[in-house]
């Protein structure tokens, strides 16, 4: 079960993002780390109606932003569609015991039938340079690499962005 998210729900969610954080460590990825994501961000997230999870059978364990806020790092980013209802993916993250169980794609399904809902005209998100998995994973959902984008707090590493036209 897909469903938004509560300020109460920030606690679990954090320790699903720290596991994965903790995974991809151990696998040489050094994606998120203390800084990010953090407690102020879900908040937000949540303050904005923009994060949920995905329960089984009731306890929580992945999450996704979907968005419709374009973040300053992605202005420069030379987009396959205008800067005009656009839908951005952020913190998709699965507990990695659940990982490869199809829980990733599910909550990406949703976003995106969430988006053609609302009729955006594209879906947008940046991953991380040397996670090929993710890399593989959204390509294999004909999302298009496109520029690269860095988030200094998080790594030296450049994050390619993506982009999926609806």
């Amino acid at each position: 079960m897909i469903r938004k998210a509560t300020y109460k729900d920030i606690d679990d969610i954090l320790k699903i993002t720290k596991a994965c954080a903790a995974f991809m460590v151990g696998q040489g990825i050094f994606q998120w780390n203390a800084h990010y994501p953090d407690f102020s961000t879900f908040k937000n997230d949540v303050s904005r109606n923009e994060l949920y999870v995905i329960e089984n059978p009731s306890k929580i364990i992945g999450c996704v932003v979907v968005s419709t806020y374009m973040d300053k790092e992605y202005l420069p980013v030379t987009w396959l569609t205008p800067n005009k209802n656009n839908i951005y993916i952020h913190r998709l993250a699965v507990l990695p015991e659940h990982q490869g169980k199809g829980y990733a794609k599910k909550l990406m399904d949703f976003a995106e039938t969430l988006a053609r809902q609302n009729q955006a005209n594209s879906i947008r998100l940046d991953t991380f340079s040397q996670n090929k998995r993710n890399q593989k994973f959204y390509e294999l959902r004909n999302y298009k690499q496109l520029e690269d984008i860095y988030f200094p707090n998080q790594s030296e590493h450049p994050f390619h962005c993506y982009e999926l036209i609806l």
